[in-house]
């Protein structure tokens, strides 16, 4: 059996592009996986995990509840900056955030930014949309006891094709009312990466 050159040429071109294909799996987004170095889902959910339990676990809790007859602190989660030598989408650890005073139900959480913006919104729009009696009136919004603030910053040390990048999230919580700060938090992270 004899092969022609164009013959030959489309199968390796064949077995060439079979080889290259990429190949996609599902996995836990629990599951830490970390392939390139730089900040990930793992390092968001873990910083705010550690940082929201370091929180409740403060002194200015019990210190509000005690001089509001046990009453919840309300929290309202604001600008976290970025701050990083990457781009880190600093709204997933916001949502983060949130998720874990959510989740612990030892703080009451109310919208900030642009979603209080796009709520102040949809009730203008009720003003003269909507019956009488589901209108939601302005002026009853639970306002905010505390603000949280903060940054995520980081370092990177190379030489050759070896890196350390070292991350440090900043967070501190301010009584809006006073303008203390009540409680500073930092937590850091740091990744060896080898090429």
């Amino acid at each position: 059996m004899t092969f022609s050159i164009k013959q030959i040429l489309l199968f390796s071109t064949i077995l060439l592009l079979a080889s290259c294909a990429r190949k996609v799996t599902r996995v836990d987004p629990s599951e830490q996986i970390d392939i390139s170095g730089r900040w990930n889902n793992t390092d968001s959910r873990f910083v705010a995990e550690e940082m929201t339990k370091t929180i409740l676990g403060s002194r200015w809790l019990t210190d509000h509840m005690g001089a509001k007859g046990g009453e919840r602190p309300v929290v309202i989660v604001g600008f976290v900056s970025n701050k990083s030598h990457e781009h880190i989408e600093a709204e997933t650890f916001v949502k983060d955030v949130e998720n874990s005073f959510i989740t612990s139900q030892r703080v009451r959480l109310v919208q900030g930014g642009k979603k209080r913006e796009e709520l102040r919104a949809e009730k203008a729009d009720q003003q003269t949309n909507a019956s009488a009696s589901s209108m939601k009136k302005f002026g009853l919004e639970q306002g905010a006891d505390y603000i949280l603030q903060g940054s995520i910053n980081s370092i990177v040390d190379s030489h050759k094709r070896k890196k350390v990048v070292y991350y440090q999230v900043n967070l501190e919580l301010t009584n809006i009312e006073t303008n203390e700060v009540v409680w500073i938090g930092e937590k850091k992270i740091a990744k060896y990466v080898k090429n």
